[in-house]
């Protein structure tokens, strides 16, 4: 007997499957020959009709695509722990120009912040280092995929050899993903709750330099988790103790209530990379 054009076959993990695979049935509809019916948009598969996957109705159907997609691709590459870097995208390597720079005064701020492009860099080698003895599943460079801090992260997971994860976001500016990203691992978003989602779902650690208001929406948001107890403890590492100090009074707001005196302690405060390795092989091996 012939074999049949929609014979069976086998999915990922060796799984029967007899019914046609909607990659083929795409390929199919790309060659059905052109008439008035088959151009219209309404004829359209609905899986690779951008027009309608972009309707209002269908946002519910996009948050879980992208919750998918990331979550999908993290886990067939087997990795089942991040460590977490977040911070400004502005801060420039040793030695470049503050591209960013408004002024004189953000001009010279921000060349002396290159600092902690550096330590971020060192910090994220360690990564690399501990996590190539896991196979580069554990203790995984993960950061926003952006310049600044964020290139620093993955640059330096690169140079240790190590894959590093890049979770970039639609914005005008700042967030082409950098050069040093895993390819593979480099993704995009348009929800920024989704983004979020993926950052904290699998961290082990969260690195935190100094940045703006994304910087501190992505800090508020892992502190106000680990506060509610709504996520397990994990180290909270500031690095640059004067700057979060001068941005934020957190002693401020536990004298004035709106915070217990405890919750500042879930705060580590770090200058250098070494420092902030040590928190972490703190916090899980002793």
């Amino acid at each position: 007997m012939a074999k049949q054009e929609n014979g069976p076959r086998q999915r990922s993990g060796g799984i029967w499957d007899p019914l046609k695979d909607s990659t083929t049935d795409r390929k199919v509809a790309a060659g059905i020959p052109r008439t008035p019916q088959s151009e219209s948009p309404s004829y359209r598969l609905a899986y690779i009709d951008d027009d309608f996957l972009c309707r209002d109705e269908l946002r519910p159907v996009r948050l879980q695509l992208e919750l998918l997609k990331v979550e999908m691709n993290l886990a067939e590459r087997g990795i089942r722990s991040t460590i977490v870097m977040f911070g400004g995208a502005r801060i420039p390597a040793p030695g470049a120009s503050a591209w960013a720079a408004r002024n004189e005064t953000q001009r010279a701020n921000l060349e002396a912040a290159s600092v902690f492009y550096e330590e971020a860099r060192k910090f994220a080698r360690l990564c690399g280092e501990y996590s190539a003895k896991h196979d580069h599943q554990e203790y995984v460079v993960m950061t926003g995929g952006g310049p600044g801090v964020m290139e620093a992260g993955n640059r330096g997971a690169a140079e240790a050899g190590a894959p590093s994860i890049g979770l970039n976001i639609v914005l005008p500016h700042e967030q082409a993903p950098n050069a040093f990203v895993t390819p593979e691992l480099s993704f995009n978003f348009h929800y920024f709750a989704i983004r979020k989602m993926h950052f904290l779902m699998r961290a082990k650690a969260i690195a935190i330099f100094p940045g703006g208001f994304g910087t501190m929406d992505e800090f508020f948001e892992a502190v106000t988790l680990i506060q509610t107890k709504r996520m397990a403890p994990i180290p909270l590492i500031l690095f640059g103790e004067a700057f979060w100090r001068r941005i934020i009074d957190f002693d401020a707001l536990a004298e004035f209530g709106t915070i217990a005196p405890e919750d500042v302690e879930l705060l580590n405060f770090v200058e250098t990379a070494e420092q902030a390795w040590k928190v972490i092989v703190d916090h899980y091996e002793h």
